[in-house]
C-alpha cells in the first residue's frame, strides 16, 4: 500500500524544515543582556518544526554546559547583538569543548561578534579554532541556520530539549 503525502505549503521565501524536529539549545553570552534575539531566533525555529530551549539573557558558560550535559542538544545556537560575541563565544565554546560529554555537540555563532568591522576575520577564525562548526556574521538572516540543521546527521532523537 503506497503512503500518500500532503505537499507542505511554504510562504513565499520559507524553506522546509529538516526531516525530523531537532532538538536545539539556544543562548546568548554571559555579558549579553538582549533577549529580542533570542525570542525571534526561538520563534523562527519553532515555526520550523524544533524544539528549541532558550536560556536566555546573560548564559554563564557553566550553566550552558551544565544544560547541554541534560538535554544532549542536536545544535547549539550562540547568537550576541552587544558587540562582544567573540569573547564570550570564545568562553563559551571552550567550556563546551572541555568537556568529554558536550565537546562534539554541535555550535553555531551569529550576530554582532565585534564592535568594528575591524578583525571580523580574525574573529571568525579564532570562533572556528575554538570549537564552533559555523560562523555568522552580523547581518546573517536566521535562514542559515535551516540550511546546518538540514546537514546535521539524521540519527535526531525525539527527546524534546524542554
Amino acid at each position: 500500500m503506497s503512503q500518500s503525502s500532503t505537499p507542505q505549503l511554504l510562504r513565499p521565501g520559507q524553506q522546509e524544515a529538516a526531516p525530523a524536529g531537532r532538538r536545539i539549545l539556544l543562548t546568548t553570552g554571559s555579558s549579553d543582556a538582549h533577549t529580542w534575539n533570542l525570542v525571534h531566533l526561538q520563534l523562527f525555529l519553532e515555526e520550523h518544526g524544533h524544539s528549541v530551549l532558550n536560556l536566555g539573557p546573560c548564559v554563564p558558560e557553566k550553566l550552558l554546559v551544565d544544560t547541554a550535559q541534560l538535554t544532549k542538544p542536536d545544535l547549539v545556537v550562540f547568537s550576541s547583538v552587544n558587540g562582544h560575541g567573540h569573547l564570550d563565544g570564545m568562553r563559551a565554546a571552550g567550556a563546551m569543548r572541555a568537556e568529554r560529554s558536550t565537546r562534539d555537540i554541535p555550535m553555531v555563532i551569529g550576530g554582532l561578534l565585534g564592535i568594528s568591522p575591524e578583525g571580523a576575520e580574525q574573529r571568525t577564525a579564532d570562533l572556528l579554532a575554538a570549537g564552533f562548526d559555523e560562523v555568522h556574521p552580523d547581518g546573517t538572516g536566521p535562514a542559515a541556520l535551516l540550511g546546518k540543521l538540514a546537514s546535521l546527521d539524521s540519527t535526531c532523537t525525539a527527546r524534546v530539549a524542554a
